[in-house]
């Protein structure tokens, strides 16, 4: 369904129950449950519709965690919201209603969150990671919970990062896989169910362009345009037609072109450079945005619910159970007009 009262929309994340919108201005904005804070307007009352985030600028990308909330701004700082486990990073756990910026961190480009756990790519390609360490997904080689950013031991050259619920994952420059963190259900793709708490590759996977995860499944889109996918799959998750787990990477069928790749907590989804949008997985409650409440265990393309638009960009929650899409008209205006013609798109799970 759309999202009322928001134009110019540059990109979306998505909590597990709140959701974190871009402005093409450098603006944030958020709303949804708000009981921890996360939509960071320092309140914890509930929003049911848009409300700027004070104190930010400059946002150019967002994540969401279980309970908290993560930007990444144009100099390259880390500012965060809520802290039960250290998410934020600020060397406490103090709870923050309002934006509080992550310490010792800079040169970040890219950013992601787990359930309770924080992740950042600097520019150098090494990874930095805090927060909640129950099941090593920090990487750090301990089980320890982290209150800063700590680095990432052996590893470098990372282009992209993606968070699970109680693990994560690390695309290299030469296309290899590094994934550490739980491993109960295969999420790790090393053929085993046993955790590791430092990064190990992903055997027999190459030419990876980057990865994504949901709650406990992996995906990895690579080079030729398709997607690969292991882990949990109770609900068709990994979108190979079966219910079966896998310990190792599976092709997802039918798939090409494919641009993006995003996982929520029982979900796929996948976006392709024509601007169509492939789902698959969970959908009792019409989580994957086909008008029924149908699980797939194969990809099948939502339509755009808006006449004469397409999708543009996809976000989600690995641990949530809905997935956010922004649409632009087709055909395509130039790249000025979108800045003021982005329509927001948020599919979810009634309760």
């Amino acid at each position: 369904m759309p999202v009322s009262g928001l134009s110019g929309v540059a990109s979306v994340g998505a909590g597990h129950f709140h959701s974190l919108t871009i402005l093409s201005d450098g603006t944030l904005w958020a709303f949804g449950f708000n009981r921890w804070g996360q939509v960071g307007d320092g309140t914890t009352t509930q929003r049911n519709s848009p409300v700027p985030v004070p104190g930010l600028s400059g946002v150019t990308s967002v994540a969401g965690g279980d309970r908290h909330s993560l930007a990444l701004l144009s100099d390259g700082t880390v500012w965060g919201l809520y802290n039960g486990s250290g998410e934020v990073g600020d060397g406490t756990a103090t709870d923050r209603h309002n934006a509080v910026r992550t310490s010792a961190l800079s040169n970040v480009m890219s950013i992601a969150a787990g359930a309770a756990h924080s992740m950042a790519r600097l520019s150098d390609g090494t990874v930095r990671t805090w927060g909640f360490n129950s099941e090593g997904q920090l990487g750090d080689g301990s089980t320890t919970n982290r209150l800063s950013p700590v680095a990432v031991p052996d590893l470098s050259s990372v282009t992209s990062i993606a968070a699970g619920r109680y693990f994560s994952m690390a695309r290299l420059s030469d296309g290899t896989v590094r994934t550490w963190g739980q491993n109960t259900h295969g999420q790790l793709g090393d053929g085993s169910i046993t955790n590791h708490s430092n990064p190990a590759p992903v055997p027999g996977l190459s030419g990876v362009e980057l990865v994504a995860a949901g709650a406990q499944h992996s995906l990895a889109l690579l080079s030729d345009g398709t997607v690969r996918a292991w882990g949990f799959n109770n609900q068709g998750e990994l979108g190979d037609g079966t219910t079966v787990q896998r310990l190792a990477p599976v092709a997802v069928p039918g798939l090409t072109n494919i641009v993006d790749v995003v996982g929520t907590d029982l979900s796929s989804f996948a976006l392709s450079a024509d601007g169509r949008l492939w789902a698959w997985g969970d959908n009792a409650g019409g989580e994957l945005g086909l008008g029924n409440t149908i699980s797939q265990l194969t990809p099948t393309e939502v339509l755009s619910p808006l006449t004469g638009h397409k999708f543009s960009s996809i976000a989600h929650n690995p641990t949530g159970d809905f997935m956010m899409a922004t649409l632009v008209p087709v055909p395509a205006p130039s790249a000025a007009a979108l800045l003021g013609l982005g329509g927001l798109l948020a599919c979810r799970r009634r309760r």
